[in-house]
């Protein structure tokens, strides 16, 4: 009716879901309760799904988040999120209320449209990207992409040099695996092989977000939230790279020594190379 969302039976088993018709950014809600009575929610979780079937809950400080609700049926709880959902559905699950009423809950959602360029990819496939050198500056790379997929195992990321230098990003069993190989190990010796693993359970069918920075030799990889800095003694610098980004997958199998070779199976979503839209570039190329 008129007053908002009231359950015909108040217990922990219900909630209010919400489409917002295409993934949008989320930045804050605010919740009331039921217009003209005592029925309130005191404490509420949020989840998001992209699908309506997968749900995730907000977390915040890496626990699970417990929102405050309110006091009285007509104050507005306004909550800004530490970091913005993006989802097209939303859950409000009612964890307490007003002992003397019962859930009652009108409820308003902020944000914006939330600009997505995605790919899919079937696990046969990968995208190539090459560069111009003239354009690039060898001492700085800075690539970012989300990801979803099912499979615990495929290659994300690859390039590859003349002499068998190589790096690469893959999911191996959830977890993603960024490996630099110096190739030529006497040239490098003391460093010839980097091996970084960030992440777990990857492959939930949630967007993961993935970045790499690479400055002189100092090297951030980040996962979700989860950063891992490091330097490259060096050699770094003189990693012999061709101008050529494969995504998805290794052009040639069997070219690289990758430990599961699999191709990726899932989707990628806003790809950046130095600031390049891959995905918008593929699709008007």
């Amino acid at each position: 009716g008129a007053g908002g969302w009231s359950p015909l039976v108040s217990n922990k088993y219900q909630w209010l879901q919400i489409d917002l018709g295409e993934r949008t950014e989320i930045t804050a809600v605010a919740t009331q309760g039921g217009y003209g009575s005592s029925d309130w929610v005191t404490s509420y979780l949020l989840m998001f799904s992209d699908s309506g079937q997968n749900w995730k809950q907000y977390r915040q400080e890496e626990s699970i988040w417990a929102f405050s609700g309110n006091t009285n049926a007509d104050s507005v709880v306004y909550y800004n999120l530490q970091h913005s959902i993006k989802a097209r559905f939303l859950r409000f699950v009612p964890l307490d209320w007003n002992p003397n009423g019962r859930i009652g809950m009108r409820i308003e959602v902020y944000g914006c449209t939330y600009r997505s360029e995605v790919v899919g990819f079937d696990g046969k496939s990968c995208l190539i990207y090459t560069f111009n050198q003239k354009l690039m500056s060898a001492l700085k790379d800075v690539i970012s992409l989300k990801f979803k997929t099912m499979q615990s195992d495929g290659i994300l990321l690859h390039r590859e040099g003349q002499n068998g230098d190589h790096i690469t990003l893959e999911l191996i069993k959830g977890k993603l695996s960024l490996l630099i190989n110096l190739g030529d190990t006497k040239s490098h010796p003391s460093n010839a092989q980097i091996n970084i693993t960030l992440g777990s359970l990857l492959d939930d069918q949630h967007w993961h977000s993935v970045l790499i920075e690479h400055f002189n030799n100092q090297v951030n990889f980040t996962v979700d939230k989860h950063t891992h800095h490091f330097h490259a003694k060096g050699e770094f610098n003189y990693l012999d790279l061709e101008y050529e980004l494969s995504f998805g997958g290794i052009p040639v199998p069997g070219k690289s020594g990758t430990v599961s070779r699999r191709n990726f199976h899932g989707c990628f979503e806003n790809i950046y190379y130095n600031g390049v839209n891959i995905i918008d570039l593929a699709r008007r190329h």
